[in-house]
C-alpha cells in the first residue's frame, strides 16, 4: 500500500506539470480558435496562422521574458524550481511558485486518493476525475472560462464509470447530471429575468452536471452548499479588503470543483450531516 502511495504521489507530480502547460495554453488556444472562427464568419476567409502551431504540445515551453527554451533537466516537477531558486537560468526572471503548487497539490490529491481506494478500478478513474478538476479550477480562476473540451467528456466519462457503480448507481448519476445542470441553468434564469444581468456561466451548470454525473443525484446538494458558502465567505473578505468591488464578478467554478474534490473523499459524511441537519 505504501508503495502504491508513493508510485501514484510520484505520477500526480509529472501529471501536475502536465496540468500547467493545460492550464497555461488551453484558453489560448481557445481564443485562437475563436478569433479564427469570427475571421471566417466576417470574411470568409480563414486567419492566417502567423503565430505557427499551438498546442498542448507545440511549441517547447520557454522563458516569457526571454524565450529561452526549458530544457528537460529544467523542467523537473518541484526540483527543478528549486534547484533554480524559482528564476530563469538564462535571464534570472521570477518564474511563479503556482508552478510547483499545482505539482505539489495534484501530487498530494493524488496519494490521497490511492490512501482512501488502495489498487482498484475506482482509484484508475478518480484520479483521472481530480486532475481535469485541478485545471478546471485554475482555468476558471485565471480566465472565467470553463472549457468544453473538458466538462463535456468528464460528464460522459462518469455516466461510463457509474455504470459499473463505482461511485454511486447508474440512475444516481443520470439524475445527477440532469438535476446538476438544470438547478445552476434554473438559477441562471431567475436572476436574469429579476435583475436583467446573467449571474453565472453555461459553464458552471456544465460543470455541476459533471460533479452529479461522478457523485450522484445525493451529492449535489453539499457540493452547491459547500461551493456556495466559500464562494460568498471569500468574495465578502476581498471586497471588505478592497481586492475588487461588489461589481466585479466572482468565478464559481473554483468553489464547485473544490466542493466536488471534498464529496469524492468525504461524500456519505457530507451527505449525512446535511440531512441530519
Amino acid at each position: 500500500m505504501v508503495l502504491l502511495i508513493l508510485i501514484v504521489a510520484l505520477f500526480g507530480l509529472c501529471i501536475g506539470s502536465f496540468l500547467n502547460v493545460v492550464i497555461h495554453r488551453l484558453p489560448i488556444m481557445m481564443e485562437n480558435e475563436f478569433r479564427s472562427e469570427c475571421a471566417l464568419h466576417l470574411t470568409g476567409i480563414e486567419s492566417p496562422k502567423s503565430l505557427g502551431k499551438y498546442n498542448l504540445a507545440v511549441p517547447r515551453s520557454k522563458c516569457p521574458q526571454c524565450g529561452h527554451q526549458i530544457k528537460a533537466s529544467e523542467n523537473i516537477p518541484v526540483f527543478s524550481w528549486l534547484v533554480l531558486q524559482g528564476k530563469c537560468s538564462n535571464c534570472k526572471a521570477a518564474i511563479s511558485i503556482r508552478y510547483p503548487t499545482v505539482e505539489l497539490a495534484t501530487a498530494i490529491l493524488s496519494a490521497l486518493l490511492a490512501w482512501k481506494f488502495g489498487p482498484s478500478l475506482q482509484l484508475l478513474c478518480a484520479l483521472p476525475f481530480a486532475w481535469a478538476l485541478i485545471a478546471l479550477i485554475m482555468i476558471d480562476a485565471d480566465t472565467y472560462l470553463l472549457p468544453d473540451s473538458i466538462t463535456l467528456p468528464l460528464v460522459w466519462a462518469g455516466l461510463l464509470a457509474n455504470s459499473f457503480a463505482l461511485f454511486t448507481s447508474l440512475p444516481s448519476a443520470v439524475y445527477g447530471a440532469a438535476l446538476g445542470y438544470l438547478s445552476l441553468w434554473s438559477i441562471y434564469w431567475l436572476f436574469k429575468l429579476v435583475t436583467g444581468k446573467e449571474g453565472m456561466g453555461y459553464g458552471d451548470f456544465k460543470l455541476l452536471a459533471a460533479l452529479g454525473a461522478w457523485l450522484g443525484a445525493s451529492s449535489l446538494p453539499a457540493i452547491i452548499l459547500l461551493s456556495s458558502l466559500a464562494g460568498a465567505a471569500i468574495g465578502i473578505v476581498m471586497v471588505i479588503g478592497k481586492n475588487r468591488g461588489w461589481n466585479k464578478p466572482l468565478p464559481f467554478g473554483p468553489y464547485l470543483g473544490i466542493a466536488g474534490i471534498l464529496a469524492l473523499f468525504f461524500g456519505p459524511e457530507l451527505n449525512h450531516l446535511l440531512y441530519g441537519l
